[in-house]
């Protein structure tokens, strides 16, 4: 083990209206023994007061791409959620002096992801209680983003140890008790991990890992202006991590006609039809399945 892990960070409300993470973030400030460990401290943090006051994803951009280190140290950025990067980097720490080890960010989706690990980097220590997570919990599945570095504009990118949590398929503004003790007991999970890990006492994780690197974003398909011309197939929606085959279809316009995805391999989408990600003109993201060894020791 290269390091002791001396503080670890729980955020929710990186969007205001994922409440998943809000209101498990609120229980662990009302029970903080909850999260407390013996050999490290945990701090919670309710990242975007002000649109979870509202009830709002955000107030003027998204915080969750509010973190660029090119942003944060431009003066000429101060719209809300710029000055809010700033107080949650002044909290956290930055990406070159850190005040956390390990980052917890608490997400929810529309999209029929179950439980999603999507690590801040692809890290031996992130890799490796990843795959811990997804062997004593089968359901949970781990991402790779197509940007899975400390670069990203991603709150959980001011650590490259920790990721982000999602868990869906879950509207907005909506508790699913399902999802949320599900969550909260992978977040149980991740604290033992890290306390048996510090006491040099590693818990046993398997060789090998199934990842999903994403590869490839799709819009839907729009006219000029921007308008919808078609939504999600039905035989493709609530399908996030089922294999797309090339030729299968994943759109069906307003006149009826399916249109097909043209790739030349199997893919598996994920964050299908996600409800935020029509302003970000994503209508899924694609990835590659994969098998990696892991390193034998962190």
């Amino acid at each position: 083990m290269s390091k002791l892990i001396r503080r670890v960070a729980i955020v929710g409300g990186t969007h205001g209206n994922e409440w998943t993470g809000v209101y498990l973030v609120k229980k662990f400030q009302q029970f903080p023994a909850l999260t407390t460990r013996s050999s490290f401290e945990t701090i919670t943090l309710l990242a975007n007061p002000k649109a979870i006051e509202l009830n709002r994803r955000y107030i003027d951009q998204d915080l969750n791409r509010s973190f660029a280190s090119e942003d944060l140290l431009n003066p000429k950025l101060i719209n809300y959620e710029n000055q809010r990067a700033r107080d949650i980097v002044a909290q956290l720490g930055s990406r070159d002096q850190p005040q956390v080890d390990v980052i917890i960010d608490l997400h929810s989706t529309t999209s029929n992801m179950g439980l999603t690990i999507l690590p801040s980097t692809p890290d031996p220590f992130n890799l490796r209680l990843s795959a811990y997570l997804s062997q004593i919990y089968p359901d949970v599945r781990v991402a790779l983003g197509m940007n899975c570095t400390q670069d990203a504009p991603l709150l959980r990118s001011l650590s490259p140890l920790g990721f982000t949590i999602e868990v869906g398929a879950v509207a907005q503004s909506v508790l699913n008790a399902d999802l949320f003790l599900k969550t909260e007991q992978l977040i149980y999970a991740v604290l033992d991990y890290i306390e048996a890990l510090n006491q040099g006492k590693p818990l046993d994780v398997p060789p090998r890992l199934t990842l999903y690197q994403a590869i490839e974003t799709i819009d839907y398909p729009r006219d000029a202006i921007g308008n919808l011309q078609a939504f999600i197939h039905p035989d493709r929606q609530f399908k996030d991590y089922e294999p797309l085959q090339p030729d299968e279809p994943i759109f069906l316009t307003f006149a009826g006609e399916s249109i097909c995805y043209q790739g030349n391999s199997t893919v598996f989408p994920i964050f299908i039809n996600e409800a935020a990600y029509y302003e970000k003109q994503i209508a899924m993201i694609l990835t590659e399945k994969r098998e990696i060894e892991l390193d034998k020791e962190y």
